[in-house]
């Protein structure tokens, strides 16, 4: 059997990779690079990296014309990101709180609120990990918005930068929610448990599609279809199963891009409601 033909290149340049997300389990990510870019080599993708990229910058990292393959978060791609990358496709994870590419949020506070509803938090403090994060910032701010009054509900909000800092200043009593994705907190509870020891899940929020996988504008038809090939050859692969089981992903799925008009609805419902900030 001849091999297969190998598309033309693009600049000869080095290409990226990134699965930056969800970093619980870094070794299985790796893994999981390694048996795409075997898949992609099949298929005829060139100029392939041999390891992951781990950015600082994320949305530095999203922007750049050499991006081959990254995951980013479904809020960005709707503004920031829109018209700059394009949509790959979407992994399905076996969390709880997760239903093929949908996921929702989980609402973390301290053992002590386990027995409480959202509207007891009203005047106290909740974290969330940045201000562009439809899972830690859109997805709760939609859910409270209801129950603000003159466009507040917090006390006052704190930004920690990750959603494992998050959970952190809940449990060590700087705030007392956050919302949390439910892929990173099952991660959380997987593999450190002690992370969320003395924090306990009381609701979830709306449910919304998850992390959508991407690829740069400049990215040929071509190789974004050899993507989504590769993709579907390793999800499928009976010996991906353990790397795959590790990082909990279940399928992989190649939604419209449209899908994503959810966390602009989110965002808006909250604005017609006068909330805007979480505090």
């Amino acid at each position: 059997m001849s091999p297969p033909e190998t598309l033309p290149d693009r600049a000869a340049m080095a290409r990226m990779a990134s699965l930056p997300m969800y970093l619980a389990h870094r070794p299985a990510s790796d893994a999981l690079w390694e048996l795409l870019r075997q898949a992609l080599a099949a298929h005829g993708v060139g100029h392939l990296p041999a390891a992951l990229t781990w950015p600082e910058n994320y949305h530095a990292h999203w922007l750049a014309p050499e991006l081959l393959f990254s995951q980013t978060c479904g809020y960005p791609l709707t503004h920031a990101l829109a018209g700059q990358v394009q949509l790959v496709g979407c992994f399905a994870y076996g969390a709880p709180q997760c239903e093929g590419i949908a996921c929702r949020s989980v609402l973390v506070a301290r053992s002590e609120h386990a027995h409480w509803a959202l509207e007891g938090f009203r005047g106290l403090r909740v974290a969330f990990n940045a201000p562009d994060s439809q899972s830690g910032f859109n997805a709760l701010r939609a859910l409270v918005a209801p129950l603000a009054q003159d466009g507040r509900f917090f006390a006052s909000a704190l930004a920690t930068g990750s959603h494992s800092a998050s959970v952190a200043a809940v449990c060590a009593g700087q705030a007392d929610l956050a919302a949390i994705d439910c892929v990173t907190y099952a991660a959380l509870q997987r593999y450190t448990p002690q992370a969320t020891q003395g924090v306990c899940v009381i609701g979830t929020t709306e449910a919304y599609p998850g992390l959508p996988l991407v690829s740069a504008r400049a990215t040929s038809v071509a190789e974004v279809a050899l993507l989504q090939q590769a993709l579907r050859t390793v999800v499928a692969d009976p010996l991906a199963a353990s790397t795959l089981e590790a990082l909990g992903i279940t399928g992989f799925e190649t939604p419209d891009l449209g899908v994503y008009q959810r966390c602009v609805e989110m965002r808006a419902s909250a604005e017609a409601l006068g909330y805007i900030s979480l505090d």
